[in-house]
């Protein structure tokens, strides 16, 4: 992969784009390694969890790259739009939680990324906007969805018209990001909370991402009967008994084997 990195360790796949000399803008190269990026970790049982961050000290990722979009036809930009749309919902739906650990800019379509993610934890360096309507386009990559479900249409209406830029505090207080932390332990701090999902019986840990990810997209019936369906066939795995016995027996080691 020319522009991103891949570290696997202890059950955490680490995903750096890594696009430093363009503040990791995003192109249709790097939006395509991504994709199989992607695919690589959903398939391989030694990852439980993944972190995407950004390579370098300055950015997340900076946004879309522009100087691929500016030249391009109403109909190569949508193409350009669907790429981006199938990769982030590609990681929606990723079967493992995807951690974004927000390490500096995340503007435009490194915004949206991040929405994309599971949870997001950011540096006190981080900032967030979708500045798209100066540049005479819409979000083109979920943001006009995500961040309405995220912080409220309001607020969502606010930042997206607007344009402005907020830092990590405002990102928190708004809920955007779950929590922030000196740059100098974002990266730990993430590891730290893959390790304690890591940790967790396996199959259920993705089956409540699911439940989760579907439910809040229909009505309470309909997501009740999705965690309804999860909920007995966690009763099928070997986990839920040893997770049980373990409780019983008043034992803290818990022997998961993601079974």
């Amino acid at each position: 992969m020319n522009n991103l990195l891949l570290e696997v360790k202890d059950g955490v796949a680490v995903i750096s784009i890594n696009r430093p000399q363009a503040l990791n803008a995003l192109n249709s190269e790097t939006l395509t390694e991504l994709d199989a990026c992607l695919s690589q970790v959903d398939a391989d049982s030694a990852v439980n969890v993944v972190i995407l961050t950004g390579a370098g000290e300055k950015s997340f990722v900076a946004g879309a790259d522009i100087s691929e979009m500016q030249p391009l036809s109403p109909v190569e930009g949508k193409a350009f739009g669907r790429l981006g749309n199938d990769v982030f919902l590609k990681i929606e739906r990723l079967s493992k939680p995807v951690i974004a650990a927000v390490n500096g800019f995340a503007l435009g379509g490194g915004c949206e990324l991040a929405m994309a993610c599971d949870i997001r934890l950011a540096s006190e360096k981080a900032k967030f906007g979708q500045p798209e309507v100066g540049l005479g386009i819409t979000p083109g990559f979920g943001g006009t969805q995500r961040l309405a479900r995220i912080v409220g249409t309001g607020k969502a209406m606010e930042l997206i018209l607007t344009a402005r830029t907020i830092n990590a505090a405002e990102a928190e207080k708004i809920g955007l990001v779950n929590a922030v932390y000196p740059p100098e332990e974002l990266m730990a701090k993430a590891m730290e909370m893959a390790g304690m999902i890591a940790a967790n019986a396996q199959i259920a840990v993705r089956e409540c991402k699911a439940c989760i990810r579907r439910g809040v997209q229909t009505d309470i019936d309909t997501a009740l009967a999705y965690e309804t369906e999860a909920f007995g066939l966690c009763f099928s795995t070997a986990d839920q008994t040893e997770g049980m016995s373990a409780f019983l027996e008043k034992r803290k080691e818990k022997n998961f084997i993601g079974k």
